[in-house]
């Protein structure tokens, strides 16, 4: 999901608590910090010699040892985003990502992959990481297998 859909839908709603949820339907803890927001530049070559760019928006969560409090608003999590664009140059058009763990949530930075606003609430659902092949994604459509299976032959 990119930053600026993401920030629209709480826009949308801003008092209603704001869940983060795996598949399982297992949530981030109530009472969660928001910790850091990350405005990251990735710069890689993958094994078909292809150098690639983007950028990703990273939200930190953290639980404390002792939470206390309800979940937080989509207000809150705005206020802070706003704050944070001030300081930082924060890409509008790149995918948000959401970093935590817990013994619910292996840590890692989970992919934001819907956001579903309900009466009270808004549910975000995170999806982990998946590893790929940038070289055979980009040759997927190949019709011949031979090229396919070649994917990572510096190009």
């Amino acid at each position: 999901m990119k930053t600026n859909d993401f920030i629209a839908t709480l826009r949308e709603a801003p008092e209603n608590r704001l869940l983060f949820v795996n598949r399982d339907g297992d949530a981030v803890h109530a009472g969660y910090h928001l910790t850091e927001l990350k405005a990251a530049s990735l710069q890689t070559v993958d094994c078909g010699g292809q150098l690639n760019n983007w950028k990703e928006t990273i939200v930190q969560l953290w639980v404390p040892p002792d939470p206390a409090g309800d979940y937080m608003t989509a207000a809150k999590f705005l206020q802070i985003f706003d704050k944070v664009g001030g300081m930082i140059p924060l890409d509008l058009a790149a995918e948000i990502q959401v970093e935590y763990g817990d013994e619910n949530f292996f840590p890692t930075t989970y992919r934001t992959k819907s956001i579903s606003n309900e009466r009270t609430t808004m549910r975000v659902l995170l999806e982990p990481p998946e590893a790929t092949c940038k070289a055979r994604d980009r040759r997927i459509c190949c019709a011949d297998e031979e090229e396919a299976q070649a994917c990572c032959a510096a190009s």
